[in-house]
């Protein structure tokens, strides 16, 4: 048997216990930021590059407007000052037998940002909106 890469399109979002259809997930990026330390008694003129802290891009999912699928703004309402909803959220790109491959799972994730699709009469495309979300930390797993 040959492996082959896995696509891209075919994934998965479960949040609240229920898997959620999106046609878009992206900002699952996450890096160690640098922290550049030189102590004055060195023999060098360099300094030296050790790991700070981890730091998380916000997570955009984007889907189709359906009628009476209102999930998004329901989230977005459990925000006030101080108080949200925190959920986990998990992402999973799904295998060739629809089963997830790998997961990639937001920790206390909540809604930073609800974009409405742009109303045109004269445009022939489908309604998309957006959520984004905001998390403590990103975790990745194979299935």
């Amino acid at each position: 048997m040959t492996d082959y890469p896995l696509p891209n399109f075919h994934f998965q979002v479960e949040w609240g216990g229920a898997n959620i259809s999106f046609m878009e997930a992206t900002g699952l990026n996450f890096e160690t930021q640098v922290i550049e330390y030189r102590d004055g008694a060195s023999p060098q003129y360099s300094t030296q590059k050790i790991p700070g802290q981890q730091k998380y891009s916000n997570v955009t999912l984007k889907q189709a407007v359906f009628p009476n699928d209102i999930a998004f703004y329901t989230w977005w309402n459990t925000v006030a000052l101080n108080t949200v909803e925190r959920r986990t959220v998990t992402i999973s790109l799904l295998g060739p037998d629809h089963q997830p491959i790998i997961f990639w799972t937001l920790n206390n994730a909540w809604p930073v940002k609800v974009s409405v699709p742009d109303l045109k009469s004269s445009a022939n495309e489908i309604a998309v909106q957006s959520i984004e979300l905001a998390h403590d930390g990103l975790s990745v797993q194979n299935a």
